[in-house]
């Protein structure tokens, strides 16, 4: 028989979208914050020449350049002020995370709550600057080589720098501000709305190759279903779960002995979601970024690196996988899924896992799942992202139809929709709470009513 919950969760309609005030508020809110960001995608670094910056940008676009452009929605081909996009803000966080795990004052600062949660926020928004400063320098290296520039300088490079600084600061507090008054994972939004506006243009692009026969119409067709045979596959995966059987003892309140309930606890497949693939996509775009430094001209160790390191190259493959499987256990131990975290709350509610004491037995349980789903969780990730970048190396597909993009436009999209359809459960148990109060003060009146 389907729960309260569940049964509620079915009678959601539009009527009750219309009343739930605060969600459309916070739906608004993220709207206009996104439409922020792709305003600013389109305003360009000043002293950039934008007709050599295009032809640059067409030449560049089938490597890495092209999947950097991808994850910043296009402003790196208009270099506009968010040309940098999330990724060192990203790149910042695994850093921290990594050392959080190693270094034993981040871990106990860690342990401290909410300020603690605080301090670490702040050392990655510092990391941030730093990330950013140095990618900004090497961006303006190359525009400068790349005869980018109207008039390359110190003035040139110092307005560069400032801009695309700022932009990515901006940015990391656009997703911040969705994070906490919107809906939905702020920077997880912002890759996904940069992908989704991208998307048009290069099917247009697509389909037009077919057109031209660069690419078969067979190629098409199988391109298309293997596209949605991976949406319906990721929708799979991501529903997943793993239901842990949870016993509650017997209680007594008063004089009354209510039974011992049970429930269960619900383990994801893959409880790091998409975070994996974006972490293992911003290392990637790495040898991008250190051969900027050397303003075009690279030396034989980088352009060894760029070679075997490629789109579809057996290293780029290799070490893209085991990105994401490190980081899907990283991050499912370490944010996700804490085992000792959920230990101690099932221990304070007095519930247990049959046939398992509470206390360190049950953490080691709970290890011993997560650790088994994570298996076919990870070779999940791994599969999604490079079975269809193994296929769009050998034809002609844009990087946006790749594993990665849909993988993240599949999961971004199915976690914004359960978090509105968490506020709307709220409201309609708020709802039902006014109810209950009103018609108890309603019986209250009519009581005194009567006795006078």
């Amino acid at each position: 028989m389907a729960s309260a919950a569940e049964q509620m969760a079915a009678n959601l309609s539009w009527a009750t979208l219309g009343k739930a005030t605060e969600l459309r508020q916070r739906i608004f809110f993220t709207i206009g914050l996104l439409i922020v960001y792709r305003i600013g995608t389109y305003i360009p670094v000043p002293g950039i020449d934008g007709t050599a910056l295009r032809e640059f940008m067409d030449s560049a676009s089938s490597g890495l350049g092209g999947i950097f452009n991808m994850f910043t929605g296009g402003a790196i081909s208009r270099m506009g002020i968010f040309a940098l996009g999330i990724m060192p803000y990203i790149s910042a966080s695994i850093i921290v995370q990594l050392m959080t795990s190693m270094v034993p004052q981040l871990e106990a600062l860690k342990k401290e709550g909410e300020q603690g949660r605080k301090k670490i926020n702040q050392y990655t928004r510092y990391g941030t600057v730093v990330l950013a400063l140095f990618q900004a320098y090497g961006l303006a290296a190359s525009l400068e080589a790349g005869n980018l520039a109207h008039d390359p300088g110190f003035t040139f490079r110092a307005a560069c720098i400032i801009t695309l600084l700022g932009g990515t600061m901006f940015l990391m507090w656009l997703g911040e501000q969705i994070t906490a008054r919107g809906i939905g994972n702020g920077i997880s939004l912002i890759i996904f709305v940069g992908i989704v506006a991208e998307i048009p243009q290069a099917l247009a692009q697509f389909l037009a190759s077919g057109r031209s026969g660069t690419v078969s119409p067979g190629v098409i067709i199988a391109v298309i279903f293997i596209v949605i045979a991976v949406m319906a596959f990721v929708v799979f995966m991501e529903r997943a779960l793993r239901k842990i059987h949870i016993q509650y003892p017997r209680r007594q309140v008063g004089m009354k002995v209510y039974d011992g309930g049970t429930s269960h606890l619900p383990v994801k497949v893959n409880p790091a979601g998409v975070i994996p693939a974006i972490f293992a996509s911003s290392l990637l775009l790495l040898p991008t970024t250190i051969s900027t430094f050397s303003g075009g001209a690279t030396g034989p160790i980088m352009s060894t690196i760029l070679a075997y390191f490629g789109p579809g190259k057996p290293l780029y493959l290799l070490f893209f996988a085991s990105m994401i499987v490190f980081f899907t256990y990283f991050y499912t131990a370490n944010v996700a899924f804490k085992s000792e975290d959920v230990a101690d709350n099932l221990k304070n509610q007095n519930g247990f896992i049959p046939g398992i004491r509470p206390g360190a037995k049950t953490v080691d349980y709970l290890d011993y799942v997560v650790a088994r789903l994570l298996v076919v969780g990870s070779a999940y990730l791994a599969a999604v992202c490079l079975l269809p970048e193994i296929l769009r190396s050998q034809f002609a597909i844009p990087f946006y139809f790749g594993g990665t993009s849909v993988l993240i436009v599949v999961s971004v999209t199915m976690d914004t929709i359960n978090q509105v359809q968490s506020h709307l459960l709220a409201h309609q148990y708020e709802g039902l709470i006014e109810k209950s109060q009103l018609r108890g003060k309603k019986r209250g009146a009519s009581k005194g009513t009567v006795r006078r």
